[in-house]
């Protein structure tokens, strides 16, 4: 949480955000503001992203999520269940009929 509270221009309430909906709307639109900490209460209630870097983010975390996977099949390979390539060829190959 402590990321998200870096950066206090990027902060707003709740009642200035309803006053100004459209205006913030389109800051953050046009990536002028890449983010909004909205706050209700005095504690941040939303993040309000620009579509590119909600997409952006969920790639990134595809891309994790694959390197992770990767990475523990890396570690947990053992040669002897491996097979060749050719076997892999006879096992999967179509057959003629």
């Amino acid at each position: 949480m402590a990321g998200l509270l870096d950066r206090v221009e990027e902060a707003v309430s709740v009642t200035a955000m309803a006053r100004g909906f459209s205006a913030k709307l389109r800051e953050v639109s046009s990536r002028e503001t890449e983010r909004l900490l909205v706050f209700k209460d005095n504690q941040p209630a939303a993040v309000i992203l620009n579509v590119q870097a909600y997409q952006e983010m969920l790639d990134e975390l595809e891309d994790l999520r694959v390197e992770a996977t990767a990475r523990d099949r890396v570690a947990r390979f053992d040669e002897g269940d491996a097979l060749s390539h050719e076997a892999m060829r006879a096992r999967f190959s179509q057959k003629d009929d």
